[in-house]
């Protein structure tokens, strides 16, 4: 069993690293930017939400608020008319790429906090990397990209999204598991 704070140097570094490492792949390689697309009339689109005075949160529409709502017919006919969204709406303003990357970073850390305690626990001091690498590295997938497939499943993001957002999860934890197994006591 290895303590956590003898694994404190692989759990920063390895967070530097997925965190510049997502930076090259979201600024350098560009393959998220068809993620979202473009309303039709954007504009038209903007104002309404506006005028609606639809305030910062998670929606859906049609909703319903119960199991019995589900079942009324007015529901069943706004379903199968459709369109059916689901969307976040944030407040307006500059953007805040600062708060979006402070956050990602401690994101990262928590990450590597849990691939140490898991790692820690399972394996001595002296593990051999690959066994280490293979631990860390699991682990730190499965925070970074098993609940993402949730938002397809159930709120119908782009499977292709979702693929594409596990396959960089799939990066990170490689990065992770090489830096813990580098860097194993």
């Amino acid at each position: 069993m290895v303590p956590l704070t003898s694994l404190a140097a692989p759990i920063a570094l390895s967070a530097v690293i997925v965190f510049i490492a997502s930076s090259v792949i979201h600024m350098a390689l560009k393959y998220h930017s068809n993620d979202f697309k473009k309303l039709p009339d954007e504009d038209a689109a903007l104002e309404a939400f506006r005028k609606l005075g639809v305030s910062p949160g998670d929606y859906a529409a049609p909703h319903a608020g119960s199991m019995e709502a589900m079942k009324s017919p007015a529901f069943v006919e706004k379903m199968a008319k459709g369109p059916i969204v689901t969307m976040t709406v944030s407040a307006g303003g500059p953007l805040n790429m600062a708060s979006s990357l402070t956050y990602w970073f401690v994101y990262s850390v928590v990450i590597s906090l849990f691939a140490a305690y898991v790692t820690g626990r399972m394996l001595p001091e002296g593990a051999n990397y690959l066994t280490v690498f293979r631990v860390a590295g699991t682990t730190a997938f499965m925070g970074y990209a098993m609940a993402l497939p949730q938002q397809s499943i159930w709120f119908k993001k782009s499977w292709g999204t979702t693929l594409t957002s596990m396959m960089d999860g799939l990066i990170y934890a490689l990065l992770t598991g090489g830096t813990f197994g580098w860097l194993w006591p």
